[in-house]
């Protein structure tokens, strides 16, 4: 059974699941679906284009589905879709694609922390934490199990891969491959993330190996192309590996903290 308050507004339009709380001074638009088990808390806004999915917690002030802040977008209709077991704090905008259909995702089972902003057309993985004050740019993706800390920021058009721990305050101005810590402005490589690795039952011997593959890629002052040839003789053939691989050469060998002369 729903407890939604006399003093919230929720639109006629809107479909709201099972056992949904609904807090004082909500304000919930038309074209919103709200799943089962989520709280919604005093002067949230729910957008139009909002998908909400189960077990949700929206805090104070939040704006789900905002329009986006780009000049390239035209009034097009375009979603926000937000799977289950999330916890959105205090005062987080996330703006709704800028493209007709087209949407903003966020997985399952992470954190927003307050004051966040979680632009355009970006993704964010599953079991990712994101700190005070973390503004991630449109076009980006966040990988699973990642970790940003409070007020790093991630330009448009950046990767972040799995598993990837980036340091309070960090400007990421690149891509940054899966299993690494980044720290400091500029950007730097601090080593890989066994801490996060090994609490995801990773074996010492596949975080040994990560470890390997990187000092190719940021410790042997060679281009990356020549780091990835390396890797790919000289590295156990793991699945991190393989994914370590496949990002570097998805991203046409361009990773943060690289120096530009060094990334061909």
């Amino acid at each position: 059974m729903n407890k939604i308050s006399k003093l919230a507004h929720v639109d006629p339009e809107a479909r709201i699941g099972d056992n949904v709380v609904i807090d004082p001074f909500v304000y919930i638009e038309g074209n919103v679906v709200i799943g089962d088990n989520c709280h919604i808390r005093p002067n949230a806004v729910i957008r139009s284009g909002a998908r909400i999915g189960n077990n949700n917690q929206i805090h104070e002030g939040s704006i789900i589905a905002a329009t986006p802040q780009d000049f390239r977008w035209k009034g097009e209709d375009s979603l926000v879709i937000i799977g289950d077991n999330n916890t959105i704090r205090e005062h987080v905008i996330i703006n709704r694609s800028i493209f007709p259909g087209e949407a903003t995702r966020i997985g399952n089972n992470s954190f927003v922390m307050a004051q966040s902003h979680i632009g355009h057309d970006s993704n964010i993985g599953d079991y990712c934490v994101l700190g005070n004050a973390v503004k991630i740019a449109g076009d980006v993706n966040i990988g699973d199990f990642t970790i940003l800390s409070s007020n790093a920021l991630v330009h448009e058009r950046c990767d972040v891969g799995s598993y990837c721990l980036i340091k309070g305050g960090c400007r990421v101005n690149n891509h940054v491959p899966p299993f690494t810590i980044m720290a400091h402005n500029p950007i730097e490589y601090k080593g890989v993330n066994s801490f996060v690795l090994r609490r995801c039952n990773k074996s010492e011997t596949a975080i040994d190996e990560i470890a390997s593959a990187y000092r190719h890629v940021y410790a042997s002052n060679t281009s990356v192309f020549n780091a990835l040839r390396r890797i790919k003789v000289d590295v156990d053939d793991i699945p991190e590996k393989q994914e370590i691989i496949k990002f570097i050469e998805d991203h046409k060998l361009e990773l943060a903290a690289v120096p530009k002369e060094l990334e061909e």
